[in-house]
């Protein structure tokens, strides 16, 4: 069954907001392109918090994820997203039911 993650990102304002957006949308041109596991990669921001990310990630499995961490586009974006957080959140999720691609 599929394996899956959701991540709170809070950014430290607008500036950094614009900035970890830019690094995300070119984060994401390299897994549409480069990641057929990556069942589902999409970015949510939160109403009346416009500093706030959340990021729902949903993988073929385990191994796929962990395949995900390891490409060159993720690892840049893990090293670059520090300057523009001021904190970030995440939680694992095992999949037990439900509707899916």
């Amino acid at each position: 069954m599929g394996f899956g993650l959701i991540v709170r990102f809070v950014t430290h304002d607008a500036a950094a907001t614009h900035a970890f957006d830019q690094l995300t949308e070119k984060t994401l041109e390299e897994i549409r392109l480069k990641e057929p596991g990556t069942l589902l990669y999409v970015v949510h921001t939160v109403p009346g918090e416009p500093n706030v990310r959340i990021f729902y990630e949903l993988y073929l499995d385990r191994s796929t994820f962990d395949e995900h961490e390891r490409q060159p586009h993720v690892s840049r974006f893990l090293a670059e997203r520090a300057q523009h957080l001021e904190s970030f959140e995440v939680t694992f999720l095992n999949e037990i039911s439900g509707k899916r691609p």
